[in-house]
């Protein structure tokens, strides 16, 4: 206990030089909580680190875009950009090109945002985790012990996906060739998910919180289940096994199945974009009430600091089994999914 309150009065002394300059800023500017919240979680063109006396603190990401009207490619960053371009505060600060009639268009956007980038670092590190296990693995003596530290981690994770979550959702006559994209798509997920929860660069994007992230990894699910079906599963939608009344003359049930072919990965995509945006919501705005119960005087300043710490704490401590718990269920359910599409002929009678 006496460890707790010293790491926490240590936490408060290390913020006080920010809640300090949040109580100047404060008889100037309103704290937006909500527009803070929303800038952080969006996507960006330049990788924001740290602010501090109205300077700010950020690394430039490539720009890359391609003319509406004339075709032109155009390479330059968020401080460069040339007219008729501009960030339009309306579409969450995407680039637009003003035409010459005073509309505005969307130019094809090819740009390294800030989770491009996220995702690339994400990608570096799950190559050299699994170069590196690949190379104990080959080096490794025949007689040697089993794997520990890192490795041994590595292993337990694979196996528990691989034999406790695939192979009993698909089947044994099936997992293996389903195997590889699951377990990649776990520890993408997990990765992104730990990788967001730190404050500071290279962490701290919002990958699985971007719907466009999730939706993607539900269309794969989706391609994987549905290109790969056999004809079982393909007969069960289009005549499922239900009195004929309910499929003749008014094809309810096979409507209805087909319907769930698209609710199913719409369901993994809105389950994992929620939970993941929700959890970095929260903690986001606790650390906004430190600075909000600052501008507000010493005594608030104080209470609000103490009561926001925990929960930051907290929060961060259930974000970190939540990143687990959502790469887990994601990957369940696209292995239960897959396997439902691979039925074995139901017996005559």
């Amino acid at each position: 206990m006496k460890h707790i309150r010293s790491f926490l009065l240590l936490f408060m002394v290390t913020l006080l030089p920010l809640q300090l300059s949040a109580s100047d800023n404060g008889q100037e500017n309103e704290l937006d909580i909500p527009e803070i919240v929303l800038e952080h979680l969006s996507d960006a063109y330049e990788w924001h680190i740290a602010s501090y006396k109205g300077k700010s603190l950020q690394i430039p990401l490539p720009i890359i875009l391609r003319s509406a009207t004339t075709g032109e490619w155009t390479f330059c960053t968020a401080e460069t950009l040339p007219e008729p371009y501009y960030f339009d505060a309306e579409h969450h600060g995407k680039i637009y090109e003003r035409m010459s009639d005073g509309s505005s268009v969307r130019p094809i956007d090819l740009s390294m945002t800030k989770a491009v980038m996220q995702i690339w670092i994400v990608v570096a590190v799950l190559i050299g985790m699994f170069l590196f296990c690949a190379k104990w693995y080959k080096n490794r003596d025949e007689k040697s012990d089993a794997p520990k530290g890192f490795v041994g981690m590595m292993e337990m994770f694979v196996m528990y996906i691989n034999d406790d979550v695939i192979k009993s959702s698909i089947g044994e006559k099936h997992y293996r060739k389903f195997a590889p994209y699951l377990l990649t798509v776990f520890f993408f997920i997990l990765a992104c998910n730990l990788i967001g929860l730190l404050p500071v660069f290279p962490g701290g994007g919002n990958i699985t919180g971007n719907i466009n992230i999730t939706f993607f990894l539900a269309v794969c699910t989706m391609l994987m289940v549905n290109i790969f079906g056999n004809k079982e599963y393909w007969k069960e939608i289009f005549w499922p096994r239900v009195p004929v009344f309910l499929k003749v003359p008014v094809p309810l049930m096979p409507v209805i199945e087909l319907f769930g072919v698209f609710t199913k990965p719409f369901a993994l995509m809105i389950r994992l974009f929620a939970n993941m945006m929700a959890g970095h919501s929260i903690i986001l705005s606790f650390t906004c009430v430190i600075f909000l119960g600052w501008t507000m005087g010493t005594g608030f300043g104080l209470g609000l600091n103490a009561f926001s710490i925990i929960m930051l704490l907290f929060m961060n401590l259930l974000e970190v089994l939540v990143a687990f718990v959502q790469a887990y269920v994601f990957t369940l359910l696209s292995a239960v999914f897959i396997g439902l599409a691979h039925q074995e002929e139901h017996a005559a009678g």
